[in-house]
């Protein structure tokens, strides 16, 4: 590779990690950008690296109860997912394949209007976890 094709990855580079972009790829300088998972919404203490870690664990041996379809996000679902985060406090949400709507910002606008922490967007599928308001079931390192 010729000294300017060099430079101009390296600004490039710059560039978008001055914008805040998120993570550069050093071999294709394309920008990634990672979920906003660190604190759940309407919750004072952030989750930690070391929690996210564990609920990514907790969730690896759970099947999906809830399913977003060719509807896309709507009032029940976004109702059913609240009462699956109450029950369960850490679940599974798998996007189909017919749905119209984009996996991950999906994940994030679900996390938001059920007051969720996204723990984790994998394939199609992704973690919420909202602690029980009463009765913690899973105990979380902090």
């Amino acid at each position: 590779m010729s000294a300017t094709g060099l430079r101009n990855k390296r600004t490039a580079r710059a560039r978008a990690a001055k914008a805040g972009k998120g993570r550069v790829t050093k071999k294709t300088g394309d920008v990634r950008s990672k979920p906003d998972r660190g604190k759940a919404i309407g919750s004072d203490k952030p989750l930690t690296g070391k929690s996210i870690r564990h609920l990514r664990g907790l969730g690896h041996h759970l099947d999906p109860v809830v399913q977003i379809g060719k509807e896309g996000v709507t009032e029940p679902l976004v109702a059913a997912v609240k009462e699956q985060l109450l029950a369960h406090e850490l679940i599974k949400v798998r996007v189909g394949t017919e749905a119209p709507v984009d996996r991950k910002e999906v994940a994030e606008a679900l996390a938001k209007e059920t007051g969720a922490a996204l723990a984790q967007v994998l394939g199609r599928t992704f973690l919420l976890y909202k602690r029980h308001p009463n009765k913690p079931k899973l105990e979380i390192p902090r």
